[in-house]
């Protein structure tokens, strides 16, 4: 069982429950495909089962002899479909690839036709008959296949400075110098995204105009992606996204059947739904991509560092480079003279990698947090005491000053309420009764602090309703809460009373929800809009004395309602950012800002049980302290907490997706072989937070939560496992085998 203690600071926002949380549980919350649309048709994928080559033939004649099937459309049917471009090259899809464009195959599960029938289960039926013959190419999907080259990415067409070499000092001759060296490799898997609602998209045509229900995180994106596909004028798409069943990066952008459905809807003048299946999923969108990490610490005899090097490769597609920012955490997260951060691609038959929670950050604060976890080891110092001694309020690699820092505070509070004093710190020297290893383990994270630019439309009416359109996806993250109880705030009405539309393209413009900024840029704006009806509701009622609700100041003034719209920018973004926003590319800025440097911070404290003969790791207690500026909405940011460290759990211990050599793709592309964890694999979570707000990033003082909760835990429990053991494990996830 999991529970939750409440934070001990004093909260300046009312710990209130979601505000979408009553339809949630009786079921009236709507996702992207529970639309059911009058004279609906269904669709399914057929795929290609090779890992490269080209399409020579494809026979659909048994598929289309399928009762009930009206519709099978492949390559031969799409002249002239392009690309919406690669979300990372200027364009608005998960990869630069366009199934069905074209006769080359990628990929083992790249789609090669779609069939469209009056019930799913014909269009199932029928999509398993279509034949497929192929000219067969050599092909790789394993990452650290021997001849695999890595390639410099500082030598590769990407943005500088962003994905260049990081560089301060001379951390070569400074590590060669050192008295205490450690140097290790870590390696990480490529993992899978597998929220509870699949991808799936319904198009819906009324003459000219699409509008597409589609859980994304991303509608702008979809929007204009369609557009650019379909050439129709972006007003005449619309998308609606109000809620996601599960994001964390998988939905970030245009996928690549969106665009099938919508001409397929087209061709028979019908709605049409697809929802891919599970396996599909492992094959259609981003995937964290596997990677190895080489860390090199130098310090002198004391602990001190004096130099660290991080050399990262990368798996990435034969079609795009997924770009790596993994040394943008090492480089800086502690104090540190001398750095050199290096970062390299190599390339796969995959489908084109992508965002998953902590994409980079996950698996750079497993091998930074290992690595210093050695560091106080070798030189005898107290984990949590070393990461004491290289705290910084300045960015070492920038120069700049941190936005704010409370990491120290973290570490501290975190090793008060987990009991870090008890500790011996001696491997293997605490031991339950029975015999079972017990390990206690640290680790920090950290993630960028980032803003987007965000418009919000507020509608104060007479009749009591407030409405607040603003740009962003709700995901589960709570967002549409943090919204809402910012409106309620300002304005003094119930948090009921207040309607917040997200993720709708026929609303204000909307930007990717994605990189822990959507609460950051959203709630400034929100407030702007806020304070600017209050400013209009006092206006109205100047001449009275009584204390009066918006709907009675309304009333009194016989005015049905009024409307106000704001904007806001991160810091140093130019006013031109806007027309970027308007377009639905991404626009987000951080974590270097002209004035200073901002990331959010996390410590996590981990108990780990390892049974002494089969060894079985259990991880029966966690502790976590977060510095994510101001909580914005104390509930959904204990939920956030929690969630972040079962991932981390997985990711430790559970998760990795399996490529098959022989035909190509992922073998394990299910629920049943893709381990996850689950209930009784989680014990007590306790989440706790500075909440000191953070007024130089915006004027709420919020920073990012969703991702750095994710950081960190996997280096805690590995050195949890190292203090229980003596035995120091540098590859995800940890399996019985490698501590027998």
């Amino acid at each position: 069982m999991t529970t939750t203690t409440q934070s001990t600071t004093s909260q300046a926002v009312p710990d209130t429950a979601r505000v979408d949380a009553y339809d949630k549980v009786r079921g009236a919350t709507r996702y992207g495909t529970d639309q059911n649309l009058p004279g609906m048709a269904y669709a399914m994928l057929a795929v290609a089962r090779i890992g490269r080559g080209t399409l020579r033939a494809i026979d659909r004649s048994a598929a289309q002899a399928v009762a009930g099937v009206r519709l099978v459309l492949t390559h031969e049917d799409m002249q002239g479909l392009a690309s919406a471009g690669f979300i990372l090259g200027g364009g608005y899809g998960v990869q630069s690839l366009q199934p069905l464009a074209g006769t080359a195959i990628a990929y083992s599960g790249q789609p090669i036709a779609i069939v469209v029938a009056d019930t799913l289960e014909a269009a199932t039926e029928a999509a398993a008959l279509v034949r497929a013959t192929y000219d067969e190419t050599p092909f790789t999907v394993d990452f650290g296949a021997p001849g695999n080259r890595a390639l410099p990415q500082a030598d590769l067409p990407l943005p500088k400075p962003a994905f260049a070499d990081r560089v301060r000092g001379d951390a070569d001759v400074a590590f060669a110098a050192a008295s205490v060296r450690i140097e290790a490799q870590y390696r990480g898997p490529a993992q899978h995204a597998n929220p509870i609602e699949l991808l799936g998209t319904v198009a819906h045509w009324q003459g000219d105009m699409l509008t597409v229900y589609e859980s994304t995180q991303n509608s702008g994106a979809l929007r204009h992606g369609l557009a650019r596909q379909l050439a129709l004028p972006p007003d005449q798409v619309r998308v609606v996204s109000p809620s996601v069943g599960g994001g964390f990066g998988q939905k970030n952008s245009l996928q690549g059947h969106t665009v099938l459905v919508a001409l397929a809807a087209r061709r028979l003048s019908r709605p049409v739904k697809l929802v891919l299946t599970r396996e599909q999923v492992f094959h259609a969108s981003g995937f964290r991509p596997a990677s190895t990490h080489r860390l090199q610490l130098g310090a002198d005899a004391t602990g001190r560092l004096l130099a660290i090097t991080h050399e990262v490769q990368q798996q990435t597609s034969q079609h795009d480079l997924f770009p790596s920012s993994c040394t943008e955490i090492s480089a800086s997260m502690y104090a540190c003279a001398n750095f050199r951060g290096r970062e390299s691609l190599v390339r796969t038959d995959t489908h084109t990698p992508g965002f998953m929670r902590g994409p980079w950050e996950h698996f750079t604060c497993f091998a930074l947090e290992s690595a210093m976890d050695e560091l106080a080891h070798a030189t005898g110092q107290d984990p949590v005491a070393l990461r004491l001694a290289h705290d910084t309020p300045v960015d070492p690699q920038s120069g700049k000053p941190f936005s704010s820092r409370h990491l120290a505070q973290c570490l501290t509070r975190g090793a008060e309420r987990f009991g870090w004093a008890r500790r011996s710190p001696a491997p293997g020297s605490m031991r339950a009764a029975d015999g079972t290893l017990i390990g206690w383990g640290v680790a920090a994270g950290a993630y960028k602090a980032a803003m987007a630019p965000a418009i919000a439309r507020l509608r104060v009416s007479d009749d009591g309703r407030v409405r607040i359109d603003i740009g962003g996806h709700e995901m589960g993250q709570g967002i549409r809460t943090a919204v809402a109880n910012t409106v309620a705030g300002v304005l003094q009405v119930p948090a009921r009373q207040v309607t917040v539309v997200l993720g709708d393209t026929r609303s204000v413009p909307q930007h990717l929800t994605a990189g822990s900024w959507g609460t950051a840029t959203a709630l400034p704006a929100v407030l702007q809009a806020a304070e600017q009806a209050k400013a209009e509701l006092a206006a109205l009622n100047s001449t009275s004395r009584r204390a009066r609700t918006p709907a009675q100041i309304l009333k009194a003034a016989r005015t049905p309602f009024i409307e106000v719209e704001s904007r806001h920018r991160a810091p140093g973004q130019p006013e031109p950012i806007y027309a970027r926003l308007a377009q639905g590319l991404p626009s987000a800025a951080g974590p270097h800002y002209p004035e200073f440097t901002a990331f959010s911070y996390i410590a996590h404290f981990v108990e780990v049980r390892i049974e002494p003969h089969t060894r079985r790791v259990r991880v029966p207690r966690v502790v976590s302290v977060a510095d994510c500026g101001r909580v914005a909405s104390p509930r959904t940011a204990r939920s956030q907490v929690q969630g972040g460290v079962v991932w981390g759990i997985g990711a430790a211990l559970r998760e990795i997706s399996e490529v098959d050599p022989r035909h190509g793709g992922f073998l394990n592309a299910n629920l049943a072989e893709y381990v996850l964890p689950v209930n009784l694999d989680i014990g007590s979570i306790e989440a706790d937070f500075i909440d000191a707000p953070d007024p130089h990033l915006n004027a709420l003082g919020v920073k990012g939560l969703g991702e750095v909760v994710m950081t960190g835990v996997a280096p805690a429990i590995a050195n949890a496992i190292f203090h229980a053991t003596g035995k120091r494990l540098r590859e995800l996830p940890i399996r019985l085998e490698h501590l027998l």
